[in-house]
């Protein structure tokens, strides 16, 4: 048990969100957690898999799509 778990308030912390967003993500079950009695934790793992897999690319476009210049 070598990986840190984390309270939703420190979740919130990293996400820079308020409490209610990561509270939201375990109720939708859209983010991993572990129940300890009535404390709920976050694998830290799950939190960076989240910020991972929600993270878009930039696209990138072609010069020829500006047109030219004068």
């Amino acid at each position: 048990m070598a990986e840190r778990h984390l309270s939703v308030d420190q979740v919130a912390e990293l996400l820079g969100t308020t409490a209610r967003f990561p509270r939201r993500l375990i109720e939708e079950r859209r983010i991993r957690y572990v129940k300890v009695g009535r404390h709920v934790r976050t694998p830290e793992s799950a939190v960076e898999e989240f910020i991972t897999s929600h993270t878009g690319e930039p696209i990138k476009r072609s010069r020829a799509r500006y047109g030219r210049a004068a």
